[in-house]
């Protein structure tokens, strides 16, 4: 920890899987309101996240690295693996809206955005947030065994890899613990960010 080379691995991580859990964010949010709003798009929809779900994480991370170069990777199965739990808990949170504010709001006209912000977000907001920190997690563990086999410049799924290759063992356990702490770090960071936004929304509201 105190190399820059070390700091130097954990900042690419992060950037990558962090860009890819940004990534599956926009992505779930998107599917699941146009899940919402067409049914059949729902059952469309289904069959591929449990594709998803079901198949291994090295397969995907094979498939993608034969049409992305190795940097891309990581961010790439990050996303893919975070978006069917994003999406789910999205979809959820959507449906836990109340009909009669949803009709309320069209009878008073109220934006889309209006509708949004007063209706869905309060209803979802519990939904998003534990399904949020359960990608977080999935994409932690897929990025870095994304970098740990296709092994990009300074990635810490890299020095895990070499650290198995020429039998690190302290050089693995502490590259492990590095992974594990960031992810718990990150987490906790994340968490305490929407507890404090979600605090500042009901005093504004108040």
């Amino acid at each position: 920890a105190v190399t820059a080379a070390f700091w130097r691995a954990v900042a690419w991580s992060a950037c990558r899987i962090l860009g890819g859990f940004l990534l599956s964010c926009l992505t779930a949010a998107a599917l699941a309101a146009l899940a919402a709003r067409y049914p059949l798009a729902e059952e469309l929809l289904a069959p591929p996240t449990a594709a998803v779900k079901a198949t291994p994480v090295a397969s995907f991370i094979i498939l993608i690295w034969l049409w992305a170069s190795a940097a891309w990777v990581p961010v790439v199965i990050a996303a893919l693996m975070a978006v069917p739990i994003a999406w789910s808990s999205t979809l959820q949170g959507l449906g836990e809206a109340d009909p009669q504010l949803v009709e309320l709001a069209a009878v008073y006209r109220f934006s889309r955005w209006k509708t949004v912000r007063l209706v869905y977000l309060p209803a979802m907001k519990n939904a998003v947030a534990a399904g949020c920190r359960s990608a977080l997690g999935f994409a932690w563990k897929a990025g870095v065994a994304a970098e740990a086999l296709c092994r990009p410049r300074r990635a810490m799924g890299t020095a895990i890899w070499n650290a198995k290759t020429y039998l690190e063992t302290a050089d693995l356990f502490a590259w492990t613990a590095a992974v594990v702490l960031l992810s718990i770090a990150v987490e906790k960071l994340l968490w305490v960010v929407w507890r404090t936004a979600e605090g500042r929304g009901r005093r504004g509201a108040a």
